[in-house]
């Protein structure tokens, strides 16, 4: 069995790849986005996995990487090609080199011709494969920059990801269309640019031709990612909410334990955190009780009544077990509030852990 997430990235279509082993419970992030860390921490926090790695299929022009970010946060290894000319990798591979996590592993086979530094990683079974942007779906990535070179990038994918097993399944990583997977029977069957009956002659014409502007971002990501993404400036860090001890769910809603709310509510700080209760007027006063000092404000009314919260001061909303209170946030932020937070498990939880009600049964 395999840990397998495929996750997307809508402004350059790219596709971040997680991988783990379900027994020792190591994972490695295959083409993390730097704008999208907080996401993929959440995913590894919530499926308790260990990253230990992430690994780039190339330097790339169109966003830029998460390895660095990870790496801060996670203690991950920053691992990609030794041809890619890149600073600040803890691991630089070269063609055959494996990448274990846990009991598994991938092989780095040398795919270059999109850039001189593509890899495309081979799952120990053969059953699946990560091209990059060697191999697309119906498609593979341009030559006429970063070194590239049709004849290269030719040679790569029939000697390396189109002579792989026909049932191997193949994830790129980027799609503009939308799709998700192919095969290599697929690929070599339908293709247009490199199965079939086409030769590299036939390739060579097809690419120095493609009349393709360069990317928007080819000035930024390229730089950023030849320093594996690290900030040259500290600005250019993800800002953390910093009124209290959140975590940030995989669903993207910033959660608040709830020691750590009754902590911020008892210990001096009263007045500083809004507690606002989403439950109905029976729940309210019913056995779950609620909070000292929480304003009921059924979630149905929070739209029309958002007014009445004040914008200068952090905000909980609570309810029974943290899923009406995670509609809450949603509402409240599309209504401008910023700090914004959600009782993670609820009054449930905040029962469970004998933590003080008004109101409330025994």
């Amino acid at each position: 069995m395999l840990i397998f997430r495929q996750l997307f990235d809508p402004t350059s279509s790219t596709y971040t790849y997680l991988l783990a082993d379900p027994a020792t419970r190591e994972a490695v992030l295959i083409d993390p986005v730097f704008d999208h860390a907080r996401r993929d921490i959440a995913l590894l926090r919530e499926l308790d996995l260990r990253l230990v790695a992430t690994l780039d299929t190339h330097v790339h022009a169109d966003h830029v990487t998460g390895a660095w970010l990870l790496r801060q946060q996670c203690g991950s290894q920053i691992v990609l090609s030794q041809a890619s000319g890149a600073t600040n990798a803890d691991r630089l591979l070269q063609h055959g080199d494996r990448i274990a996590f846990g009991h598994r592993h991938l092989e780095a086979r040398a795919t270059p011709g999109h850039t001189s530094g593509c890899l495309t990683y081979v799952l120990d079974d053969q059953s699946m494969a990560f091209t990059g942007d060697s191999l697309l779906i119906r498609g593979c990535g341009r030559t006429d920059f970063q070194e590239g070179s049709p004849r290269r990038l030719y040679r790569s994918v029939q000697e390396q990801i189109l002579s792989l097993p026909p049932e191997c399944l193949l994830y790129p990583a980027h799609d503009y269309r939308g799709l998700t997977v192919t095969s290599v029977a697929e690929e070599r069957r339908f293709n247009p640019r490199l199965g079939g009956d086409v030769d590299v002659s036939d390739f060579e014409g097809y690419m120095n031709n493609l009349g393709l502007p360069h990317p928007k971002l080819m000035d930024i990501a390229v730089p950023a990612n030849l320093r594996c993404g690290q900030p040259q400036a500290q600005a250019g860090l993800p800002q953390e909410p910093d009124w209290a001890p959140l975590t940030c769910t995989f669903g993207g809603v910033w959660e608040i334990q709830p020691a750590a709310l009754a902590e911020r509510i008892g210990g001096g700080h009263a007045g500083d955190v809004q507690v606002i209760d989403v439950r109905e007027p029976a729940e309210f006063n019913g056995e779950l009780g609620h909070i000292h000092g929480a304003r009921l404000m059924p979630l149905a009314e929070l739209a029309s009544r958002s007014g009445e919260i004040d914008r200068q001061h952090p905000l909980v909303a609570v309810c029974r077990s943290g899923a009406r209170s995670a509609q809450a946030v949603a509402l409240l932020q599309k209504a401008g509030f910023t700090a914004v937070a959600n009782l993670a498990g609820g009054m449930l939880r905040w029962r469970a852990d004998a933590l003080p009600v008004e109101n409330g049964g025994d």
